[in-house]
């Protein structure tokens, strides 16, 4: 089968490699429908490798060259003698997380922080951006047919997006401000949309990301570089506030346009990852009150719930791709595109077939 194999800094290849197999009773086979390109993908194509391990990972012995993806719908082709949730010809999509189950972590239903955290696509023995793959029987959950296969390989990152949003919780009728129009920005709109939130308003500088979100229909979308920023979310809030903010750029400059637009007693949720140090302004959180959360990964357990929310219309993920391309054209159609800083694709999905 093909494989688009990461072996370090714009270093990928792809690769015939041999057909993975049923190892242990509770393994799924199954063939990639359509897989995402992660803003973690991209951080290790422009600078790995960061987290795809160099040595043997404690948990799931995974080395480089590692298959990448991990945002990825399939189906399924052959399960292991114990497997009971899933069978051959099931369309799934895949919670890539490998964890430990005996860690403080995992032992409080917090897999998601597990201490031997793993990840498939990251560091395991397959990934998504190839034929095939397997997986563990928990890793899987069904799509049922209201939802794609291409929307299926927006669970994971839709997931992503919910968490960061129920770090903080949207009530019926918040003001929300999401910084950064990146795939999880949006995603993380559409969420806050879906909750309920009166307003989403998406701040994004760059002008093609601007237009692309605008044509979604999701919110207003904002420049916050631009002098009329502040006086827009004062007039929109009758100078009070947003109620919530999640800052999904990972840059400074987001972080601080989130705490400066946040009311006081209100909160914001940092869902983008960022790969320096950020500078915040601790007197004005201090001096507003504001709460101010973390954001890691997802609960493992939200696949059910929002392939659930996908299905009723409510949360149209399928909105966010941009485009679609084949396997063999990885590289040059999508990890090339999307590091490209006047690119013009937000989600890029990558078909196996």
């Amino acid at each position: 089968m093909l494989a688009a194999r990461f072996y370090g800094a714009k270093d990928i290849r792809l690769e015939e490699v041999d057909v993975p197999k049923i190892k242990e009773s509770d393994d799924v086979l199954v063939e990639v429908a359509y897989c995402g390109i992660c803003g973690t993908d991209l951080h290790e194509y422009l600078m790995g490798p960061i987290v795809t391990p160099v040595n043997p990972h404690g948990l799931t012995g995974a080395t480089l060259p590692q298959t990448l993806g991990h945002e990825f719908s399939a189906t399924v082709v052959e399960i292991g003698p114990d497997v009971r949730d899933v069978a051959p010809g099931d369309r799934v999509a895949i919670m890539p997380a490998i964890v430990c189950g005996r860690c403080y972590h995992c032992r409080r239903g917090n897999g998601h922080l597990c201490t031997s955290f793993a990840c498939t696509g990251l560091s395991a023995e397959t990934g998504g951006l190839a034929n095939f793959a397997t997986v563990k029987e928990y890793q899987v959950a069904k799509l049922p047919d209201e939802v794609s296969n291409l929307a299926g390989a927006l669970i994971e990152p839709a997931c992503v997006a919910a968490y960061g949003v129920d770090r903080a919780g949207v009530i019926g009728g918040d003001i929300v401000l999401v910084t950064g129009a990146g795939p999880i920005g949006v995603l993380t709109a559409m969420y806050a949309s879906a909750l309920g939130a009166a307003t989403v308003v998406i701040a994004e500088p760059n002008p093609n990301r601007s237009r692309l979100v605008e044509a979604m229909d999701i919110g207003p979308v904002v420049d916050p570089t631009t002098a009329g920023f502040a006086e827009y979310i004062a007039d929109l809030t009758e100078g009070v506030g947003v109620d919530l903010a999640v800052e999904c750029s990972g840059t400074t400059p987001g972080l601080a346009t989130a705490i400066d637009a946040t009311r006081a007693r209100g909160q914001v949720v940092q869902t983008g990852l960022h790969t320096a140090p950020a500078t915040v302004d601790m007197m004005l959180l201090a001096n507003r009150d504001i709460s101010l959360h973390g954001s890691w990964c997802w609960y493992m357990t939200d696949w059910p719930r929002i392939i659930r929310l996908v299905a009723s219309g409510k949360y149209p993920v399928a909105k966010a791709v941009t485009s679609t391309i084949d396997l063999p054209n990885v590289v040059e159609q999508g990890f090339d595109v999307l590091v490209d800083p006047s690119g013009d694709q937000l989600k890029v999905l990558v078909s196996s077939s």
